[in-house]
C-alpha cells in the first residue's frame, strides 16, 4: 500500500472513530456509533498490516488478530451486562501494557542506533587521527538534538503513563469484581509516599534522557507500577465509577504517547480521542458528585464511616411485594431509581414489565437515573434500554428531582448511596454530594436484601424516615412478585 493511501485509510478510520463518539453521547444512536467505531478498527488494522513491511504477517495475523478477535468475542459474548465495569477496567489495563511495551521497543531501538552510532564516530576519529586532518563528528549528523529530546520524553512519559494505568487499572478490577476490598487503603504519610514516587520517576526520566540508560527506564517502570496501585488502592469504592473514566482517559495518553513514539498519526488521534473523552467523562462525574478531580485522587468515600448508627436513627417499616403492587395500582405517578442491586440482580426485565403493565393501566412511570448510578458510567441506561424501556421516559437527575415532590410512588431499587439524605448533611463523609431526592414523594419503597450500608459505606437516613418501607428480599424475586400480584 502506498503511503498516500495509508494516510487516506487513516483519515476515513478517524472520521468514523469521531463519528462512533458522537453516536454514543445518545441512546437512540449507540448501536449506530457502536458499529461506526468497529468499522473504523478495521480499517485501521488492514491498512497497517499492508502498509508495514514486516516479518512474519502471516503469525501477526494468526496470533494477533485471529485469536485476539476470538477472545474478544467470547468475551462480548459471555460476559454479563453486570461485569462490564470490571470488563472495561481490565482492558484499560491491556492499553497500559502494550504502551509500556512499545515504550521500551523504542528505548531499545533508540539505544541500538545511538550505540552503533558512536562505534562509528570513534572508527571515524581513528581515521583522522591517523591521516593528521579532523574530520567531523559524523555521530551528530544522523540525528537532530531536539528531534532526539522529544523522542525520548516521549518514551519516557509513555512507559510512566503506561505503567499507572496498568497497575491501577488491575486494581479497579479487583475492587468492582470483589477480589479487594472496596475501602480505601491508608497508609502513614500516603500523599508524601505518591509525591515521592512521582519526583523520583521525573528523576529517573531526566538521567534516562542524559545518558540514555535502559536500566534507568526499568527502575522507572518499577516505580510507576507501584504508584499506579498504591493511586487507586487509595481511592474509596464509591468513587469507583469515576476511577474507571480516570483509566479510561489514561488509556487514551498512553495510547497517543505510543503512537508518537511509532510515527502513527492514527493512534496519535484515537488516543487523544479517548484520553480527552475520559477526562471530560471524569470532569462531568465529579460534578454529579460536587467533588474535586484532585479530592477523589487524593481519597473516595467511604474512608470516614458513617455519621450515626442504626440506633440513632430510628425504627425502620417493612412492607411485603402484595402491599406494594396496592400502593403503585392507586397512584397516579410512580418514579423508579435503579441501582447496581438491580444488576446483580438481573431484575431489569420484570421491572420494565412493571412498567408498561402500569403504564397500560394509565399511571405516569419514569426512571431517574443518578449520573453514578451502578458502577460505569450509563450502566443503568444501557440495563434499561436491554429490557426495551422506552428512553423518552428514563430521565437523569437534573431533569426529575424537581418532580419527587408531586410524585405518589418512589420504588428504589437497588440504589444506596445515589438517595442518601445524608449528603445534605455538613458532617456526613458524601456532604455535598448531589443525589436524587426521592425522600421528598408521597411514599418510598425501598428494595434491598438487608439494611446494610452501601457501597460508600454510609449509613442512609432514608431507610428510617416514615414515608419510607423496606422491602427485603431478592430484587428479582421482588419485582416478580409485585408484577404477579399486579
Amino acid at each position: 500500500m502506498s503511503h498516500g493511501l495509508l494516510i487516506a485509510a487513516y483519515l476515513v478510520a478517524a472520521l468514523l472513530f469521531i463519528a462512533s463518539l458522537a453516536g454514543l453521547s445518545r441512546q437512540q444512536s449507540a448501536r449506530r456509533g457502536n458499529l461506526f467505531g468497529i468499522i473504523g478498527m478495521v480499517i485501521a488494522i488492514v491498512a497497517t498490516l499492508l502498509a508495514v513491511h514486516l516479518h512474519g504477517v502471516g503469525w501477526i495475523i494468526f496470533f494477533a488478530v485471529i485469536i485476539g478477535g476470538g477472545i474478544g468475542i467470547r468475551l462480548a459474548l459471555k460476559v454479563e451486562m453486570t461485569e462490564m465495569p470490571e470488563l472495561v477496567a481490565i482492558l484499560h489495563s491491556f492499553v497500559g501494557l502494550a504502551a509500556v511495551l512499545v515504550g521500551f521497543s523504542s528505548a531499545l531501538e533508540l539505544h541500538g542506533n545511538l550505540a552503533g552510532l558512536q562505534a562509528f564516530s570513534e572508527q571515524v576519529n581513528q581515521v583522522s587521527a591517523m591521516l593528521g586532518s579532523h574530520l567531523p563528528n559524523p555521530a551528530m549528523l544522523p540525528i537532530n538534538s531536539s528531534a532526539l529530546l522529544i523522542h525520548q520524553w516521549e518514551i519516557v512519559l509513555g512507559i510512566f503513563i503506561g505503567a499507572v494505568t496498568f497497575t491501577g487499572s488491575i486494581v479497579a478490577f479487583g475492587k468492582l469484581h470483589g477480589l479487594l476490598k472496596s475501602t480505601p487503603l491508608t497508609l502513614p504519610g500516603k500523599h508524601w509516599l505518591n509525591i515521592a514516587m512521582l519526583v523520583a520517576s521525573f528523576g529517573l526520566g531526566i538521567t534516562y534522557i542524559n545518558y540514555a540508560s535502559v536500566w534507568t527506564l526499568i527502575v522507572m517502570t518499577l516505580i510507576a507500577f507501584v504508584f499506579g496501585y498504591h493511586l487507586v488502592s487509595a481511592i474509596g469504592g464509591a468513587d469507583m465509577p469515576v476511577v474507571v473514566s480516570m483509566l479510561n482517559s489514561y488509556s487514551g495518553w498512553a495510547a497517543a504517547a505510543a503512537g508518537f513514539m511509532l510515527g502513527n498519526n492514527l493512534l496519535i488521534i484515537t488516543g487523544a480521542l479517548v484520553g480527552s473523552s475520559g477526562a471530560i467523562l471524569s470532569y462531568i462525574m465529579c460534578q454529579a458528585m460536587n467533588r474535586s478531580f484532585v479530592s477523589v485522587i487524593l481519597g473516595g468515600f467511604g474512608a470516614e464511616g458513617g455519621s450515626f448508627t442504626d440506633s440513632e436513627a430510628g425504627e425502620y417499616h417493612e412492607t411485603t411485594a402484595i402491599e406494594v403492587a396496592e400502593l403503585l395500582k392507586n397512584a397516579n405517578s410512580v418514579v423508579i431509581a435503579p441501582g447496581y442491586g438491580m444488576a446483580v440482580a438481573q431484575a431489569q426485565y420484570p421491572v420494565a414489565s412493571i412498567c408498561q403493565k402500569l403504564r397500560d393501566s394509565g399511571v405516569t412511570v419514569r426512571f431517574a437515573i443518578h449520573p453514578v448510578a451502578g458502577r460505569l458510567p450509563g450502566h443503568m441506561n444501557v440495563l434499561l434500554a436491554e429490557a426495551k424501556v422506552p428512553y423518552d421516559i428514563v430521565l437523569e437527575m437534573d431533569e426529575i428531582n424537581d418532580d419527587f415532590s408531586s410524585t405518589d410512588v418512589v420504588l428504589v431499587i437497588g440504589a444506596n448511596d445515589t438517595v442518601n439524605p445524608a449528603a445534605k448533611e455538613p458532617g456526613s463523609p458524601i456532604a455535598g454530594m448531589p443525589v436524587l431526592e426521592v425522600w421528598d414523594a408521597a411514599q418510598v419503597v425501598v428494595f434491598k436484601r438487608s439494611m446494610a450500608t452501601g457501597y460508600a459505606g454510609v449509613q442512609n437516613p432514608l431507610f428510617f424516615k416514615d414515608n419510607t418501607q423496606m422491602l427485603f428480599g431478592d430484587a428479582k424475586a421482588s419485582v416478580e412478585q409485585i408484577l404477579q400480584s399486579l
